[in-house]
């Protein structure tokens, strides 16, 4: 059936149409990295036949081999009858416009906060003067090494509690030449003592038990420390606002991104003065916070980490 298929599509726009109608009837999930079919079929495409993943529209016509089409049908096939992410069946994610290692050590790469470090998070930072930030729960490292990428003379320390995290990170480091990047172990703040940041960024675990229980099968390849955080998402959110004071310099902004958890901090912290970003498609449940504000409402936020596990 795969040769007769493939007998019948003959260009890459042939085979990018057939993967995404292919991919909508299937019923596929879509939110590791791309958000639809016709995307996600494209790049599973052009990384198949080794051409760049912003290759103009002109070369949609070429014409392709047998043996070229029967790879790129295989590659949908496994995305349909196993649900894997598109970024672990190609190895690679694109995060703030950098090719990141992808596999299943840490999520997919995928967070908003790519549109914060490539317009300098202002404004944001107010024009600011950075000169230590920190990356906590860095995962693959998108973000540390991003953010050592587009400004080199920041050091930007990455931090994980997994060690396969760790290892995946450490490749991308490498891969990116993130020389101004360290990487390093440790349970949130406590690994961290005397070490302070002007900027600290966390995409930390925000699903809830119900939430996580009840995600697509696309989500099980990813390793679930890196979104269960308890019934209302806040578990590790709470522990962060406490303890970031601690590691932020005295005019220091911390900015965290807790997704569809942010009705609930909003509940918790209605005192507390959450600047939440609009990104180019609306709000996306991250926030910017200063240091001065988490101090002031300290004894609360103390309070309610206290109450997690």
């Amino acid at each position: 059936m795969t040769a007769e298929t493939a007998a019948e599509l003959h260009t890459i726009i042939d085979l990018i149409r057939y993967g995404t109608s292919r991919f909508n009837a299937a019923g596929l999930t879509f939110g590791h990295s791309y958000d639809n079919a016709l995307d996600e079929a494209t790049q599973l495409v052009l990384h198949s036949l080794h051409l760049p993943h912003d290759l103009g529209p002109a070369y949609g016509q070429a014409r392709l081999l047998q043996a070229e089409k029967l790879q790129v049908l295989d590659l949908f096939q496994r995305r349909i009858d196993e649900r894997i992410p598109a970024a672990y069946l190609t190895g690679e994610a694109w995060f703030a416009g950098l090719s990141f290692k992808s596999d299943n050590r840490a999520l997919v790469p995928r967070s908003p906060i790519a549109e914060l470090i490539e317009t300098g998070f202002e404004p944001w930072l107010a024009g600011r003067h950075v000169q230590r930030a920190l990356d906590l729960c860095t995962g693959s490292g998108c973000i540390a090494i991003a953010m050592g990428h587009y400004y080199p003379n920041w050091e930007v320390d990455g931090v994980d509690l997994s060690d396969e995290a760790l290892s995946l990170a450490g490749e991308n480091k490498e891969r990116l030449q993130a020389h101004n990047v360290a990487l390093l172990k440790s349970d949130l703040f406590n690994g961290l003592t005397g070490r302070h940041y002007d900027l600290i960024v966390t995409n930390p675990p925000y699903v809830t038990n119900d939430e996580t229980d009840a995600l697509p099968q696309e989500y099980s390849y990813e390793p679930e420390m890196g979104l269960r955080a308890g019934d209302d998402g806040l578990d590790l959110v709470l522990k962060i606002l406490r303890d970031a004071p601690l590691h932020l310099s005295e005019d220091g902004l911390l900015i965290c991104e807790v997704g569809e958890s942010e009705q609930h901090l909003v509940k918790l912290l209605p005192e507390v003065d959450f600047a939440w970003i609009e990104f180019k498609v609306g709000q996306m449940g991250i926030f910017a916070v200063e240091c001065r504000e988490l101090i002031a409402h300290s004894a609360r936020i103390t309070e309610l980490a206290a109450q997690r596990p």
